[in-house]
């Protein structure tokens, strides 16, 4: 199952890497787009869920990586204002 890496800049200025154990994620997410922030982590964290069932429908369980990784954006968009804006910088 291809992976992707898609490297976001936060409100705040700093960068991070973030995985996705498939590409269903580039369905909801495109490089060098700005999101609202509630509009990001929707798209995320439904790019990373679909993500994780294609792995439970291939494997027969989720991915705990994408599980995670959402679980880490959420923590991390939690420290922002809604009107704050994130931005999806690449996938790879």
């Amino acid at each position: 199952m291809p992976e992707v890496t898609f490297r976001i800049r936060w409100p705040d200025g700093t960068e991070e890497s973030c995985y996705s154990p498939s590409t269903a994620i580039q369905k909801h997410l495109s490089a060098g787009e700005t999101y609202a922030l509630h509009d990001f982590l929707d798209r995320s964290l439904a790019g990373l869920d679909l993500a994780a069932q294609r792995v439970e429908a291939k494997y027969g369980f989720r991915c705990s990586s994408a599980d995670a990784q959402a679980a880490r954006i959420t923590s991390r968009a939690a420290a922002f204002s809604p009107e704050e804006t994130i931005t999806c910088l690449s996938m790879t």
